[in-house]
């Protein structure tokens, strides 16, 4: 079976990881998504992304802990 993936609409064209992640609460605060990315925990389109600021577009799957959000404008 195939994991669920949630649509999170950002309300726009771009988004940064570190902020996708609190808006579409796979995280809880700031400070827990930024140890998340640098310790290697959260992938982007099934790669491990360690940078904070990367920009996500419509379409971009992030997943942390077993949980997927795809982003949508």
């Amino acid at each position: 079976m195939a994991p669920s993936i949630d649509d999170v609409s950002i309300g726009g064209e771009m988004i940064r990881l570190g902020q996708f992640l609190k808006f579409s609460g796979l995280i809880d605060s700031g400070g827990d998504a930024k140890e998340a990315i640098i310790d290697g925990f959260v992938s982007v389109n099934g790669e491990e992304e360690r940078r904070r600021g990367r920009q996500l577009h419509d379409g971009d799957l992030v997943s942390y802990e077993g949980r997927t959000a795809r982003v949508r404008p």
